[in-house]
């Protein structure tokens, strides 16, 4: 096997360990389209990997996340990304240490636009964690919801224009994104209020994030009738109906969604598609 297909087979492996809802749709796209989103995925995870980590400190967070948002901007050294890993490699993942590998798996010619979404979600991300996370109006609720998922969309869409032409709203993309994030963080509500975090405007309650996921998710809903193409269709279809029930079953009461609701989506799906 192959240097580039062993790194790719390595990639699938990673993504499935890093976010296994997220590998479900990426399985449906074709063969180069599945190599660069899997590869530009674990690009964005890399980073925030460092931004969401426990045992970092503030400090070393910005300080990580500005630089390598530096690196991204011209040239990736791998030599350069290692040094700045050392004395990080006992604690930070894989998929943060291997992110020079991500990028050489990149195809070239749509390498630099990835590179820049997740260089600008670095420098955003270390600019949250200088404000300690601390949220307090609707207009912050929407820039950080913008530099850790609204910037996804914006990368999905340079993708899909470079894979086939196809073109979608960018304002809608990242609705999409912020959709997503938001049905996470009500998911993580009690967990994150426990350690003394909570990514609510001050004064809203819970209703009103809910409100904040649904008025993002109908957009979301939006976004998805401009694409003909039915293997990104699918890929963008999957996680948003999963975040369309997520949140019911949340509202409900429930924590999440089960192993067999997801497999149920994802089949119902496939056959309005028509997709195997």
């Amino acid at each position: 096997m192959s240097k580039v297909a062993n790194l790719q087979k390595e990639s699938m492996v990673m993504l499935k360990e890093t976010s296994r809802t997220f590998f479900i749709p990426i399985s449906f796209l074709e063969p180069t389209l599945k190599k660069t989103v899997a590869s530009a995925y674990l690009c964005m995870r890399a980073i925030d990997e460092i931004e969401d980590h426990p045992e970092l400190e503030p400090e070393a967070k910005q300080s990580l996340l500005l630089k390598i948002s530096q690196m991204l901007k011209s040239e990736f050294n791998t030599a350069e990304y290692t040094g700045l890993m050392q004395p990080y490699e006992h604690i930070l993942p894989p998929v943060t240490q291997r992110l020079g590998d991500w990028i050489r798996l990149c195809p070239e010619d749509i390498v630099g636009k990835v590179k820049d979404s997740t260089s600008i979600m670095a420098e955003g991300m270390a600019k949250w964690v200088e404000k300690d996370w601390v949220i307090q109006t609707r207009e912050d609720l929407d820039d950080y919801t913008y530099y850790v998922a609204g910037l996804v969309g914006v990368m999905l869409n340079d993708l899909w224009k470079w894979h086939d032409g196809t073109e979608t709203d960018p304002e809608l993309a990242i609705a999409f994104g912020r959709g997503l994030q938001a049905v996470n963080m009500l998911r993580n509500y009690d967990e994150d209020l426990e350690r003394g975090v909570l990514f609510v405007p001050e004064g809203w309650t819970r209703d009103d994030m809910f409100n904040y996921a649904n008025e993002n998710l109908a957009k979301a809903d939006e976004y998805v009738k401009s694409i003909k193409n039915k293997r990104i269709l699918m890929f963008c279809k999957v996680p948003l109906a999963l975040a369309h029930r997520t949140l019911k079953a949340l509202k409900s009461g429930r924590e999440k969604i089960s192993r067999i609701e997801v497999e149920g989506i994802v089949d119902q799906l496939k056959r309005e598609e028509k997709i195997t």
